[in-house]
């Protein structure tokens, strides 16, 4: 599993996460939501190993490897990838060129065919054609279409994690559905997912086996896949007036 044990990672000396813990399991989906500013895609570039992120406590395990003795390519080869909020933009480099590279570095005993192969089921999960291929890696894409080609990545090197940061951002309700789609084929295949969302829209569709709420650094609560839509009606302000009752 993917296990996150009492991590605290600050950001020029400033703490922004402070104990974090929770494990997500092959083929569970784990949500995170929380308010602006409150460390979720901090979490994500901690564990891809972001320079700017220091971990000043804590451990986490991708399976049987502690994630943070690892480089940031040593972690995306062990099982690691982080679909970014905003994909970087890379002139120069087909994202057909830069998908055929990236498979055979994770499946180096593949041949052509089965690429191919491969693609072309990808590509008909997320609707895209094959000219889809030949634009510049994010490059002149509009955000929905920089979203898909994140997504495609992901399913065509199929890594035990995947960490989604705010993948829903910007994107439209047909475009959000076919990313959705995507993820649960993704589940299927035993890809433990942790979703950063703020809205209960994109859970709907994922059904997610938990769901834990980020506040001042640290996770507040967690429940089921219903927990989300009480946060909808009730709103953060909601949570810390639970915890003013726990604490009295």
């Amino acid at each position: 599993m993917l296990e996150i044990k009492d991590l605290c990672v600050s950001i020029n000396s400033k703490e922004i996460l402070c104990g974090i813990s929770l494990a997500v399991k092959p083929g569970e989906v784990h949500a995170l939501m929380g308010p602006n500013g409150t460390g979720k895609s901090t979490l994500g570039f901690a564990l891809a190993g972001h320079p700017t992120y220091t971990v000043t406590k804590g451990s986490t395990f991708l399976d049987d490897k502690e994630l943070f003795s690892l480089a940031p390519e040593e972690r995306a080869r062990a099982g690691l990838f982080l679909a970014f909020q905003h994909p970087v933009e890379i002139p120069g480099i087909k994202l057909g060129q830069f998908l055929f590279t990236a498979y055979k570095t994770a499946h180096p005993k593949s041949i052509p065919a089965e690429f191919k192969k491969r693609l072309e089921e990808c590509l008909a999960i997320l609707k895209l054609s094959k000219d889809f291929l030949d634009k510049q890696l994010n490059a002149g894409m509009s955000g929905g279409e920089k979203k898909r080609a994140e997504v495609l990545q992901l399913l065509m090197i199929q890594p035990k994690y995947a960490v989604f940061d705010e993948t829903d951002s910007g994107l439209d309700i047909d475009s959000l559905k076919v990313v959705c789609d995507a993820v649960n084929v993704l589940k299927k295949s035993g890809t433990g997912c942790l979703v950063i969302t703020h809205y209960a829209r994109m859970l709907d569709y994922l059904n997610p086996d938990a769901v834990h709420v980020l506040s001042a650094g640290k996770i507040v609560m967690s429940g089921s896949k219903d927990l989300p839509a009480e946060l909808e009606k009730k709103g953060y302000a909601w949570l810390k007036e639970e915890q003013v009752v726990e604490t009295l």
